[in-house]
């Protein structure tokens, strides 16, 4: 038997016992994926002793034993780089650990009693945990499934009007004269590929989201292919259809559609299918309180972005990803990250907020028949809470460390509990700063929440 079918066999077998369970982590850069998965391991290994995890029932009852790394099936993902990011956690001062570029895996095995009677009360049993991290910004490009190269031109922004303009500069410079029938010139489009790339880049450092393609960002092993060396021609649209349609196939049009259809059939699709098909559970992460601080334009931008990337998870009739496979995730999790950079009386805001964000999808989610909930959480706590006393009035306050290393007391600011209009982006103001983690000393890492999304995502295998 093949390996790869040995493979599927055997986790077959498992899943129909209800004894393994694939959870892939997703969301957009800087939302906090490696931070959720490395403090979700950790607390797994350390339950049962200084691990906090109340409102995750196995652990409150005292059922949860404790966790294990062990090898993973597929040998062709990295693995995890747990061990790096709790040695930067542990670092004099601890810093954050450094983000992850592709795709990864690790695979745990959780002892836990069942909740049983009689003779097999004491008898233990082991849940097999997959865990799948991936870049969000690969979600985005679905909707590239939906369009030749032409109809995306088309569709992507003009680069040329308000800030866009400025993050884009090279690139609309790197296009004069550039003549779709001329003779491509390879050196030529790798250069202009690469100048668009570096504008996605800046335009993501800037704080924006809504951006395609995906693996320009986030390239992994493809870095450096031409399978990545195409771009938008601004200024095409449907009545030029015909006329490109007999260009000859060494023209810079004909080649650039050519690397786009590739993009299409040999990256996005079958990551879905090779991925996707195998996913049970799924957590999205979301930067909330990222995009409040950068202010409505960046706000609206990650309000579309989040669109995008939760068609992959809307499995109507309608879904594309309906037609290429049948899906089999049956829970999901969305988060809004970081709610210790908010007092704690906020933290409801941020889960209101961030179902606002998420209003359509959810409501397809859910008409779909697809269990899906909402948290607000830190994966690992920086902060802790204080009152300050000023002229009679009481106001909650939170202490932490700056990167910088400066320790500080503030008030944040409030969180909206409904998407933000104008009025409110005029008098609102934020101070979310960014906090280093914490010393642990010898304790379990600190968090907010992560128990009670543990107990959305796995609980039920635990009982």
């Amino acid at each position: 038997m093949r390996q790869p079918l040995a493979r599927e066999f055997h986790d077959l077998l498992e899943r129909g016992r209800d004894r393994q369970l694939r959870l892939a982590v997703t969301g957009l850069s800087r939302a906090g994926k490696t931070a959720f998965l490395t403090s979700l391991v950790h607390q797994l290994r350390h339950a049962g002793l200084e691990a906090r995890l109340d409102l995750l029932p196995a652990a409150r009852e005292g059922r949860l034993l404790g966790a294990q790394r062990v090898a993973q099936q597929d040998l062709g993902v990295p693995r995890f780089p747990y061990d790096p990011a709790m040695a930067a956690l542990d670092a004099d001062p601890p810093r954050w650990p450094d983000p992850t570029r592709g795709i990864s895996e690790l695979r745990l095995a959780i002892r836990y009693r069942p909740k049983r009677s009689g003779l097999l009360a004491r008898s233990a049993a082991t849940l097999t945990l997959d865990l799948i991290d991936y870049p969000g910004e690969w979600l985005l490009d679905l909707p590239l499934l939906d369009h030749d190269y032409l109809s995306w031109s088309a569709s992507r922004p003009a680069h040329d009007d308000g800030e866009y303009a400025a993050l884009f500069a090279d690139w609309r410079a790197s296009l004069a004269d550039l003549d779709p029938a001329a003779t491509a010139d390879e050196a030529r489009l790798a250069e202009i590929a690469d100048a668009y790339a570096s504008g996605l880049r800046a335009a993501r450092e800037a704080g924006f989201a809504d951006l395609q393609p995906g693996r320009f960002l986030l390239p992994g092993e493809l870095d450096g292919a031409p399978v990545l060396q195409f771009f938008p021609l601004p200024g095409l649209g449907e009545e030029d259809r015909d006329r490109l349609k007999t260009l000859p196939a060494d023209s810079v049009y004909q080649t650039l559609a050519r690397r786009f259809d590739y993009y299409q059939r040999h990256v996005v699709r079958p990551f879905y299918q090779e991925h996707f098909r195998r996913f049970d559970r799924q957590i999205v992460l979301v930067d909330v309180l990222g995009a409040l601080n950068a202010g409505p334009d960046r706000f609206a931008d990650l309000s579309r972005a989040l669109g995008t990337l939760m068609k992959s998870f809307d499995y109507g009739r309608r879904s594309l990803l309906s037609r290429l496979f049948t899906p089999r995730i049956d829970r999901l999790a969305i988060a809004a990250t970081k709610a210790d950079h908010v007092t704690p009386e906020q933290h409801s805001h941020l889960v209101s907020l961030l179902e606002a964000l998420l209003a359509e999808p959810l409501k397809d989610l859910r008409f779909a028949d697809v269990p899906v909930n909402a948290f607000s959480l830190a994966s690992i706590r920086t902060t802790s809470a204080h009152s300050v006393e000023h002229q009679g009035r009481t106001t909650p306050a939170l202490r932490g460390t700056t990167l910088d290393n400066e320790s500080v007391l503030v008030f944040p600011g409030e969180v909206p509990s409904r998407l933000p209009d104008a009025d409110f982006w005029a008098r609102q103001g934020f101070d979310f700063r960014a906090f280093r983690p914490a010393p642990r000393g010898q304790g379990a890492l600190p968090h907010i929440r992560l128990d009670a999304t543990l107990d959305w995502l796995l609980g039920d295998k635990l009982q």
